[in-house]
């Protein structure tokens, strides 16, 4: 399969998902980089083997070696990231806020591509994850770094249609075994 199997994949009742799908990744106006490592790190994020079995070699082919590793490095220290400091928000004894997070997250400072690129699929990998504070801190980071609100919008909408096709795709696996 490849991008365009995976298209088709998706069943008729969601067409609206493959117009999407074709829309977030065939026009967009992220450069190739921005585009292809927002596209894995959120199949990554997505935990659908078929969306990332499907996305995974066509991004291979778009990214230089060092940026197909870094948006993987985004979508794993997001994945911890997301978790703590999602939890230490949602906790009403604000005083976990306080206290040293003491986990390793060295790539943030030394990615091994434009810091803006990794920002971005951090930001993506954010949304699926559902982690306002690691969103806020993200966009803030890109806004800063002169980042127009359409380019962060694209990457949340990557992230919505990649995320919503794993759904759609997961469930249509289970629901073929039992009916």
């Amino acid at each position: 399969m490849s991008l365009d199997a995976l298209r088709s994949a998706v069943p008729d009742y969601a067409r609206d998902l493959r117009l999407n799908l074709d829309s977030v990744i065939g026009n967009s106006g992220l450069t190739a980089q921005q585009l292809w490592g927002t596209v894995l790190a959120t199949a990554i994020a997505s935990r659908s083997p078929l969306v990332l079995r499907e996305l995974a070699p066509e991004a291979k082919a778009n990214l230089s070696p060092e940026a197909y590793t870094a948006a993987r490095s985004a979508a794993a220290v997001m994945a911890v990231n997301n978790v703590f400091h999602r939890t230490r928000h949602l906790l009403s004894d604000h005083e976990y806020g306080n206290l040293r997070t003491g986990l390793r997250m060295n790539v943030i400072g030394n990615p091994g591509v434009d810091r803006v690129d990794f920002e971005l699929w951090s930001f993506a990998v954010s949304a699926v994850n559902g982690c306002g504070l690691c969103l806020d801190a993200h966009e803030q980071v890109l806004r800063k770094a002169g980042v127009d609100r359409e380019v962060i919008q694209e990457a949340f909408k990557i992230a919505s249609v990649i995320q919503a096709v794993g759904c759609t795709l997961e469930a249509e696996a289970v629901l073929a075994e039992i009916e």
